[in-house]
């Protein structure tokens, strides 16, 4: 796997996320091995505790935006919705080539028998923050940051974040998050119940490793148990369900006027301007006219 890459030591696994030069975002091959080595570690028996960490002092930022401005994977695209057609730009069916890898790997962690870490140094924004709210428990360093982030690009949020904020923050604070899209250091992210602990930056992967290490010396059974019963109560049996409808309305508003003027923002350096659905509407009028 050229960009997701495995460890094990004793009893602990780590995955590492290491495409530094796009700030760890996820293509689609990176995603699919991204969910190769999930399953992995979270089926290896052999494997009590799991960290996830991103390489070079990044941990994730989420789909990689540079692929589906480019168009994708056509060959992809043709493996997961046979017989669709192939003319004409789509932004939502290239989301939906790298989502399908991603949502499958987060269901994956909250149903797995094991906690697993998410070690985050550096940004964790729009996907790469709900991969690392998807994880059992939060470690970060000091320079790290938090930020939702999608809105930036008129996009609704996806890799289980609408799902996991109301239940990590409660609702109103769920909603001050995802449309102030305030941008949360360390040590705030800690106070607002994101993170569980933060570290010095250069103790980021010594204190993690004790973190792992000290959850697989725990008896695996019990554990398994006591996370199957927390996620009963938090009624993480729905998740799949809201993962694809995530996935289903990022994709349907990608196709739209808005994340157009997002992604060529997101490029040309500069604030979007999104239409308003008054303008939009005014238009449509005016081309009926």
């Amino acid at each position: 796997m050229e960009h997701i890459h495995i460890e094990q030591e004793g009893p602990v696994g780590i995955l590492t996320i290491a495409r530094r030069e796009r700030f760890n975002s996820l293509d689609v091959a990176t995603a699919q091995d991204f969910r190769r080595a999930g399953l992995q570690l979270a089926r290896d028996r052999s494997v009590r505790a799991v960290i996830l960490r991103g390489a070079g002092g990044v941990f994730c930022s989420g789909a990689d935006l540079k692929y589906i401005r480019d168009g994708g994977d056509g060959e992809e695209l043709a493996y997961l919705q046979p017989g669709a057609r192939s003319e004409g730009q789509s932004y939502g069916r290239i989301f939906k080539q790298i989502l399908e890898y991603i949502h499958s790997t987060i269901s994956e962690i909250r149903r797995a028998p094991k906690p697993f870490i998410a070690s985050v140094d550096g940004a964790a924004a729009a996907g790469g923050f709900g991969i690392a709210m998807c994880c059992d428990l939060v470690i970060a360093s000091e320079r790290a940051w938090f930020e939702w982030a999608y809105l930036k690009t008129g996009l609704t949020g996806a890799e289980s974040s609408t799902f996991m904020l109301p239940r990590h923050l409660g609702l109103r604070k769920a909603l001050e998050f995802v449309l102030l899209n305030p941008r949360l250091s360390a040590d705030e992210a800690l106070r607002w119940g994101l993170v569980n602990e933060v570290v010095p930056n250069e103790a980021l992967e010594d204190e993690t490793m004790k973190m792992a290490q000290k959850l697989a010396e725990a008896p695996s059974s019990a554990v398994a148990i006591a996370k199957e019963l927390l996620n009963r109560a938090a009624g993480m049996e729905r998740l799949d369900v809201h993962l694809d409808a995530e996935r289903e309305e990022l994709a349907r508003i990608a196709d739209g006027a808005d994340f157009a003027e997002g992604i060529a923002a997101f490029f040309e350096k500069r604030a979007p301007r999104f239409e308003s659905e008054s303008e939009s509407r005014s238009e449509s009028e005016d081309e009926d006219a």
